[in-house]
């Protein structure tokens, strides 16, 4: 293992030491794409104990498939489509709807009013974009929530990057007249 120690590691190469016995070297793997993992838990899941679990179930199943990585794409897309596969499972499981639950908007000057109106667009947005049909919702989740790029997108859902693309835009055309005359509308210019 090289002496700057696993932060200076690339993904690719923790896994070959991992796989060649250095177990250790997975919480390292952990710390890096923890967020993101959870991230994708919130959005399908959308409250923190499922999500916490998730992100368990996500790191045991990337650990035992860990040999099956081979380096076709990036780690991260790779581990990101391992949890967007298990969240499909268990959301088709559960037969639950899904969406985002909405994310905090941050104001410089959190008063009561802005607390109030800070409420108000962010239920309006969740509710937004809960009613997105379920493959926008993803491919608005991955683009601009967890800031992926077309290709991770597609490594991650299997859909062709113009699909993913068109996706993306009839999702913001369906964002921007669902907020059409509400509070949320003066926030997000889309």
């Amino acid at each position: 293992m090289s002496g700057n120690g696993p932060e200076a590691l690339t993904d690719e190469r923790i896994v070959v030491l991992v796989l060649r016995g250095e177990t250790g070297l997975f919480r390292e793997i952990v710390r890096r794409h923890q967020r993101r993992v959870h991230l994708t838990g919130m959005r399908f899941f959308r409250n923190e104990e499922d999500a916490r679990d998730f992100t368990q179930e996500v790191f045991v199943k990337a650990y035992t498939a860990l040999g099956s990585f081979r380096g076709e794409s990036r780690f991260g897309s790779w581990l990101l489509r391992i949890a967007y596969n298990h969240a499909i499972s268990g959301k088709k499981a559960a037969r639950e709807a899904v969406g985002i639950e909405g994310e905090h908007i941050e104001s410089m000057y959190p008063g009561p009013e802005a607390l109030s109106q800070r409420a108000e667009v962010t239920g309006t947005l969740a509710k937004a974009l809960a009613a997105l049909p379920e493959k926008y919702r993803i491919c608005v989740d991955f683009f601009f929530f967890l800031g992926l790029s077309y290709v991770e997108i597609r490594d991650i859902t299997g859909f062709p990057v113009n699909t993913i693309k068109s996706h993306v835009f009839r999702a913001k055309q369906m964002l921007r007249d669902a907020l059409k005359g509400s509070a949320a509308e003066e926030y997000h210019e889309m």
